[in-house]
């Protein structure tokens, strides 16, 4: 704590965002006078917060008490020194620091997305293993629209006019929003958030950023810090950016895409290759793993009901767990590079995704897969867009059944959370079918 205080006061910072993330991402924690951070050392929250839904719902009532202490009690939120930030956009010095969560014992609470993937982190290393991971973030920029019921249109470039059709990695289409990617990109490096490469996906003002790859915490870290920053630089400019999975019909759906490798924690040499550079034995049980669990812990990608969206037919995203290389219709893809360079990408999870859950999910398949020495199907030549040989759920209720019957998901990140995270998702799933959609008023209002 004493080297964040030295960090608070070098940058003259006079208030403190605490953050946590919940299981859908969103940030919830205090906002306090930097005299007041130091001197309590973090803060207290409500444990209840890490069962809150996207609507801001809870679960019933008998679920909620066995999962969460009946006198609602707080939890211990202990500030992360490594994961402190400033936040450029603010009036004032302020800074962001994310947290920690434990129980008054002093264990980590188990409902905690960070805790997750640092609960998968611990697994490798007890191998002598490190995960590197590099995530791709794809979103769309739309006009502001305050009616819900509206669909979204492309924002008004620099040029005066809207986006039509598809641009992609078009140079000009991505520069017609030049000012507010150099403000994304300015608070970007202020806040130390390592990304690489600006692309115009496929998509109408549809965009990608890519991390550079480093350690899997870090860059959950980052990437939660990132859709903050993209959302705020957008509305600087009277635009609106959004991560959701499918938010434009006929058009692209988001992805985040999320590479992975595993070096030697001592060496840091690939333990995915050979000596003489061919692919190891662990390798293909990562991919193994990756192809036998992600169809059960696929709502940790894919969380919500506009996810599944993503996944219909004729779509761009891969409906599959084949795995290839240079293949882009396959779910897992392995890029042509050096063998200590050597990584699958895993192309299912959505934008919408948490990060923390998403990266720690697919991290812990792979994990499986070596300690249990599965072997992958064979690779693919060609289009994998029709293989159904390897089959997902194709409903967010159906991949939530698979979820909370995953006896290896229930042993390695606990049987309360995959019971906490079900039950969460079931209470928006109700939410989402008591609207009714324009679809329905235009086809059935006067038609049945």
């Amino acid at each position: 704590m004493k080297d964040l205080e030295s960090w608070l006061k070098e940058r003259r910072i006079t208030e403190v965002e605490c953050l946590v993330a919940d299981i859908t991402g969103i940030a919830r924690g205090k906002i306090a006078p930097v005299s007041k951070f130091v001197a309590e050392k973090g803060m207290r929250l409500p444990e209840s917060v890490l069962l809150q839904s996207v609507t801001g719902d809870y679960v019933e009532d008998d679920l909620y008490y066995s999962l969460l202490d009946p006198a609602d009690i707080d939890m211990v939120c202990k500030p992360d020194p490594s994961a402190a930030y400033p936040v450029p956009w603010a009036l004032e010095p302020t800074a962001q620091v994310i947290h920690d969560c434990y129980d008054k014992m002093g264990n980590p609470i188990e409902l905690s997305a960070r805790n997750q993937l640092k609960k998968v982190l611990a697994l490798y290393a007890e191998r002598g293993w490190r995960p590197i991971v590099a995530p791709e973030m794809e979103f769309y920029l739309t006009k502001r629209c305050e009616d819900p019921d509206l669909p979204l249109q492309p924002p008004i470039g620099r040029s005066g006019r809207q986006e039509t059709g598809r641009q992609s990695f078009s140079i000009d289409a991505a520069n017609e929003f030049d000012p507010l990617f150099e403000d994304m990109y300015d608070w970007c490096e202020t806040q130390g958030i390592d990304i690489d490469t600006l692309i115009h996906e496929e998509g109408t003002a549809q965009m990608e950023i890519n991390f550079r790859h480093g350690d899997a915490l870090a860059l959950a870290d980052q990437v939660f810090l990132f859709k903050r920053t993209m959302r705020e630089a957008a509305l600087k400019h009277d635009v609106a950016a959004t991560f959701m999975a499918k938010p434009v019909t006929n058009e692209p759906g988001s992805a985040m895409h999320i590479h992975q490798s595993v070096v030697d924690a001592k060496s840091g040499r690939s333990v995915f290759s050979n000596p003489d550079g061919t692919m190891s034995q662990l390798f293909l049980h990562h991919i193994g793993g990756l192809q036998k669990f992600i169809p059960e812990a696929l709502p940790l990608m894919a969380p919500n009901v506009n996810s599944f969206r993503r996944f219909l037919p004729d779509t761009s995203a891969p409906v599959n767990v084949e795995w290839g290389e240079e293949n882009r219709t396959c779910g897992l893809r392995v890029p042509d590079s050096t063998p200590q360079n050597r990584r699958v990408e895993n192309r299912l999870p959505g934008a919408d995704a948490n990060a923390y859950l998403a990266i720690a999910a697919s991290l812990l398949c792979g994990y499986l897969g070596m300690i249990q020495k599965v072997n992958p199907s064979a690779p693919v030549q060609g289009r994998a867009f029709e293989r159904r040989n390897l089959r997902l759920p194709f409903t967010l209720e159906q991949a939530l059944e698979r979820m909370e019957h995953c006896a290896e998901l229930e042993t390695y990140m606990g049987s309360k959370f995959v019971t906490g995270f079900v039950a969460v998702k079931r209470v928006e799933n109700e939410n989402f079918k008591r609207v009714i959609s324009s679809w329905e008023r235009e086809f059935l209002l006067l038609s049945v």
